[in-house]
Protein backbone atom coordinates (compact mmCIF):
# COMPACT_ATOMS: atom_id res chain seq x y z
CA UNK A 1 0.00 0.00 0.00
CA UNK A 2 2.81 2.39 0.92
CA UNK A 3 4.65 1.58 -2.31
CA UNK A 4 1.49 2.34 -4.32
CA UNK A 5 1.11 5.66 -2.52
CA UNK A 6 4.71 6.61 -3.27
CA UNK A 7 4.22 5.67 -6.94
CA UNK A 8 1.14 7.89 -7.14
CA UNK A 9 2.99 10.78 -5.51
CA UNK A 10 5.88 10.38 -7.96
CA UNK A 11 3.43 10.43 -10.88
CA UNK A 12 1.75 13.57 -9.52
CA UNK A 13 5.12 15.32 -9.24
CA UNK A 14 6.12 14.25 -12.75
CA UNK A 15 2.84 15.50 -14.27
CA UNK A 16 2.94 18.80 -12.37
CA UNK A 17 6.58 19.42 -13.30
CA UNK A 18 5.97 18.66 -16.97
CA UNK A 19 2.90 20.92 -17.06
CA UNK A 20 4.82 23.73 -15.35
CA UNK A 21 7.80 23.39 -17.68
CA UNK A 22 5.61 23.53 -20.80
CA UNK A 23 3.94 26.67 -19.50
CA UNK A 24 7.20 28.46 -18.69
CA UNK A 25 8.78 27.43 -21.99
CA UNK A 26 5.88 29.01 -23.85
CA UNK A 27 5.65 32.35 -22.07
CA UNK A 28 3.46 31.89 -19.00
CA UNK A 29 4.00 34.05 -15.94
CA UNK A 30 5.34 32.40 -12.78
CA UNK A 31 2.17 32.97 -10.72
CA UNK A 32 0.04 31.07 -13.22
CA UNK A 33 2.53 28.18 -13.28
CA UNK A 34 2.56 27.91 -9.48
CA UNK A 35 -1.24 28.01 -9.32
CA UNK A 36 -1.64 25.34 -12.01
CA UNK A 37 0.89 23.00 -10.39
CA UNK A 38 -0.69 23.47 -6.97
CA UNK A 39 -4.14 22.67 -8.34
CA UNK A 40 -2.85 19.56 -10.10
CA UNK A 41 -1.32 18.27 -6.86
CA UNK A 42 -4.38 19.13 -4.78
CA UNK A 43 -6.83 17.53 -7.22
CA UNK A 44 -4.64 14.40 -7.29
CA UNK A 45 -4.91 14.07 -3.52
CA UNK A 46 -1.50 15.52 -2.65
CA UNK A 47 -2.32 18.81 -0.89
CA UNK A 48 1.09 19.22 0.75
CA UNK A 49 3.19 19.66 -2.39
CA UNK A 50 6.06 22.13 -2.09
CA UNK A 51 6.74 24.07 -5.30
CA UNK A 52 9.53 26.47 -6.25
CA UNK A 53 9.37 27.97 -9.75
CA UNK A 54 11.95 30.03 -11.64
CA UNK A 55 12.25 30.77 -15.35
CA UNK A 56 15.26 28.43 -15.60
CA UNK A 57 13.91 25.51 -13.60
CA UNK A 58 11.18 24.10 -11.35
CA UNK A 59 11.53 22.18 -8.09
CA UNK A 60 8.76 20.18 -6.44
CA UNK A 61 8.54 17.78 -3.54
CA UNK A 62 5.84 16.11 -1.49
CA UNK A 63 5.81 16.78 2.24
CA UNK A 64 7.19 13.89 4.24
CA UNK A 65 9.60 12.80 1.49
CA UNK A 66 13.28 13.58 1.66
CA UNK A 67 14.00 14.10 -2.02
CA UNK A 68 12.74 16.74 -4.43
CA UNK A 69 12.50 16.48 -8.20
CA UNK A 70 13.84 19.19 -10.49
CA UNK A 71 12.75 20.01 -14.04
CA UNK A 72 15.14 22.30 -15.96
CA UNK A 73 13.81 24.86 -18.44
CA UNK A 74 16.31 24.99 -21.30
CA UNK A 75 14.36 27.03 -23.85
CA UNK A 76 11.81 29.82 -23.80
CA UNK A 77 9.53 30.94 -26.59
CA UNK A 78 5.95 32.19 -26.89
CA UNK A 79 3.09 29.89 -27.76
CA UNK A 80 -0.06 30.86 -25.86
CA UNK A 81 -1.92 27.95 -27.45
CA UNK A 82 0.17 25.46 -25.46
CA UNK A 83 -0.50 27.36 -22.23
CA UNK A 84 -4.21 27.26 -23.01
CA UNK A 85 -4.08 23.50 -23.69
CA UNK A 86 -2.32 22.83 -20.36
CA UNK A 87 -4.92 24.92 -18.53
CA UNK A 88 -7.74 23.03 -20.27
CA UNK A 89 -6.19 19.69 -19.33
CA UNK A 90 -5.83 20.86 -15.74
CA UNK A 91 -9.53 21.79 -15.65
CA UNK A 92 -10.49 18.43 -17.15
CA UNK A 93 -8.42 16.67 -14.50
CA UNK A 94 -10.05 18.76 -11.77
CA UNK A 95 -13.45 17.79 -13.20
CA UNK A 96 -12.46 14.08 -13.17
CA UNK A 97 -13.02 13.72 -16.91
CA UNK A 98 -9.44 12.48 -17.42
CA UNK A 99 -7.18 10.45 -15.15
CA UNK A 100 -3.69 11.40 -14.02
CA UNK A 101 -2.15 8.95 -16.49
CA UNK A 102 -4.25 10.37 -19.34
CA UNK A 103 -3.17 13.86 -18.26
CA UNK A 104 0.47 12.80 -18.51
CA UNK A 105 -0.02 11.22 -21.95
CA UNK A 106 -1.79 14.33 -23.22
CA UNK A 107 1.14 16.50 -22.09
CA UNK A 108 3.61 14.19 -23.84
CA UNK A 109 1.57 14.35 -27.05
CA UNK A 110 1.38 18.14 -26.78
CA UNK A 111 5.18 18.28 -26.79
CA UNK A 112 5.59 15.70 -29.55
CA UNK A 113 2.91 17.19 -31.83
CA UNK A 114 2.69 20.90 -31.07
CA UNK A 115 -0.11 22.86 -32.65
CA UNK A 116 1.12 26.06 -34.22
CA UNK A 117 -0.05 28.41 -36.92
CA UNK A 118 1.41 27.68 -40.37
CA UNK A 119 4.08 30.01 -41.66
CA UNK A 120 1.79 31.82 -44.12
CA UNK A 121 -0.61 32.78 -41.33
CA UNK A 122 2.32 34.07 -39.27
CA UNK A 123 3.39 36.19 -42.26
CA UNK A 124 -0.12 37.54 -42.63
CA UNK A 125 -0.24 38.32 -38.92
CA UNK A 126 3.10 40.14 -39.08
CA UNK A 127 1.85 42.22 -42.00
CA UNK A 128 -1.40 43.05 -40.22
CA UNK A 129 0.53 44.15 -37.14
CA UNK A 130 3.08 46.26 -39.01
CA UNK A 131 0.84 48.34 -41.27
CA UNK A 132 -1.94 49.27 -38.82
CA UNK A 133 0.54 50.16 -36.06
CA UNK A 134 2.41 52.37 -38.51
CA UNK A 135 -0.87 54.22 -38.96
CA UNK A 136 -1.44 54.40 -35.22
CA UNK A 137 2.01 55.77 -34.40
CA UNK A 138 2.87 57.80 -37.51
CA UNK A 139 -0.48 58.46 -39.31
CA UNK A 140 1.06 57.94 -42.75
CA UNK A 141 -1.25 56.18 -45.20
CA UNK A 142 1.40 56.41 -47.90
CA UNK A 143 3.72 54.09 -45.98
CA UNK A 144 1.03 51.58 -44.96
CA UNK A 145 1.51 49.04 -47.81
CA UNK A 146 5.30 48.99 -47.68
CA UNK A 147 5.24 48.69 -43.89
CA UNK A 148 3.08 45.57 -44.23
CA UNK A 149 5.46 44.03 -46.77
CA UNK A 150 8.67 44.86 -44.89
CA UNK A 151 7.15 43.72 -41.58
CA UNK A 152 6.38 40.34 -43.18
CA UNK A 153 9.93 40.18 -44.64
CA UNK A 154 11.45 40.96 -41.24
CA UNK A 155 9.34 38.22 -39.65
CA UNK A 156 10.58 35.79 -42.30
CA UNK A 157 14.19 36.50 -41.34
CA UNK A 158 13.35 36.17 -37.65
CA UNK A 159 11.42 32.91 -38.15
CA UNK A 160 14.05 31.05 -40.16
CA UNK A 161 16.99 32.17 -38.04
CA UNK A 162 15.13 31.10 -34.91
CA UNK A 163 14.49 27.73 -36.50
CA UNK A 164 18.00 26.95 -37.77
CA UNK A 165 20.47 29.08 -35.78
CA UNK A 166 20.52 28.46 -32.03
CA UNK A 167 22.08 31.78 -30.98
CA UNK A 168 20.08 33.94 -28.59
CA UNK A 169 19.09 37.40 -29.84
CA UNK A 170 20.78 36.91 -33.23
CA UNK A 171 17.42 36.50 -34.96
CA UNK A 172 16.13 39.81 -33.54
CA UNK A 173 19.33 41.61 -34.56
CA UNK A 174 19.35 40.19 -38.10
CA UNK A 175 15.62 40.78 -38.63
CA UNK A 176 15.91 44.39 -37.45
CA UNK A 177 18.93 44.97 -39.72
CA UNK A 178 17.01 43.46 -42.63
CA UNK A 179 14.03 45.72 -41.92
CA UNK A 180 16.31 48.76 -41.81
CA UNK A 181 17.94 47.89 -45.14
CA UNK A 182 14.60 47.22 -46.85
CA UNK A 183 13.08 50.44 -45.45
CA UNK A 184 15.96 52.54 -46.79
CA UNK A 185 15.80 50.86 -50.20
CA UNK A 186 12.01 51.26 -50.34
CA UNK A 187 12.20 55.00 -49.69
CA UNK A 188 15.04 55.48 -52.16
CA UNK A 189 13.02 53.64 -54.82
CA UNK A 190 9.95 55.77 -53.99
CA UNK A 191 7.89 52.92 -52.54
CA UNK A 192 7.74 54.85 -49.27
CA UNK A 193 8.03 58.45 -48.15
CA UNK A 194 9.72 58.28 -44.74
CA UNK A 195 12.29 55.78 -43.47
CA UNK A 196 11.38 56.29 -39.81
CA UNK A 197 7.69 55.66 -40.44
CA UNK A 198 8.38 52.42 -42.30
CA UNK A 199 10.86 51.14 -39.70
CA UNK A 200 8.60 51.95 -36.74
CA UNK A 201 5.72 50.00 -38.24
CA UNK A 202 7.79 47.09 -39.54
CA UNK A 203 9.61 46.27 -36.29
CA UNK A 204 6.41 45.97 -34.24
CA UNK A 205 6.10 42.16 -34.70
CA UNK A 206 9.58 41.81 -33.15
CA UNK A 207 8.95 43.95 -30.06
CA UNK A 208 9.09 41.76 -26.89
CA UNK A 209 5.73 42.83 -25.50
CA UNK A 210 4.86 39.53 -23.77
CA UNK A 211 8.21 39.25 -21.88
CA UNK A 212 7.90 42.85 -20.67
CA UNK A 213 4.32 42.26 -19.51
CA UNK A 214 5.28 39.02 -17.72
CA UNK A 215 8.28 40.71 -16.11
CA UNK A 216 6.03 43.40 -14.62
CA UNK A 217 3.39 40.91 -13.50
CA UNK A 218 5.94 38.57 -11.89
CA UNK A 219 7.64 41.47 -10.09
CA UNK A 220 4.33 42.87 -8.79
CA UNK A 221 3.38 39.36 -7.64
CA UNK A 222 6.54 39.24 -5.48
CA UNK A 223 8.72 37.04 -7.70
CA UNK A 224 11.76 39.27 -7.30
CA UNK A 225 14.10 36.79 -9.02
CA UNK A 226 12.07 35.67 -12.03
CA UNK A 227 10.50 39.08 -12.68
CA UNK A 228 13.76 41.04 -13.09
CA UNK A 229 15.28 38.09 -14.97
CA UNK A 230 12.47 38.24 -17.51
CA UNK A 231 12.94 42.00 -17.67
CA UNK A 232 16.63 41.62 -18.50
CA UNK A 233 15.79 39.07 -21.17
CA UNK A 234 13.26 41.47 -22.73
CA UNK A 235 15.78 44.31 -22.50
CA UNK A 236 18.40 42.24 -24.33
CA UNK A 237 15.88 41.43 -27.05
CA UNK A 238 14.95 45.10 -27.42
CA UNK A 239 18.63 46.07 -27.47
CA UNK A 240 19.32 43.57 -30.26
CA UNK A 241 16.51 45.12 -32.31
CA UNK A 242 17.81 48.61 -31.62
CA UNK A 243 21.41 47.71 -32.50
CA UNK A 244 20.28 46.16 -35.78
CA UNK A 245 18.41 49.30 -36.82
CA UNK A 246 21.16 51.65 -35.58
CA UNK A 247 23.87 49.75 -37.46
CA UNK A 248 21.98 50.04 -40.75
CA UNK A 249 21.16 53.72 -40.30
CA UNK A 250 24.75 54.47 -39.43
CA UNK A 251 26.32 52.87 -42.48
CA UNK A 252 23.69 53.29 -45.21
Amino acid sequence: MEKTQHSKEDLVVQVALRAGRIMIENGSEITRVEDTMTRIARNAGVPEGQIFVMITGIMMSVSGKQNAQIEPVRKRTFDLEKISVVNDLSRQFAGHTISLTEFQQALIQLELNPKYFPFWIQLLGAALVSGPLELVFRHSFANFPISCLIGAAGWTIFYWLNKWVKVRFLSEFAAAAGIGILAILAVRLNFGTNIDDVIIGSIMPLVPGVPITNAVRDTLAGNLVSGPARGVEALMSAAAIGFGIALVLRFM
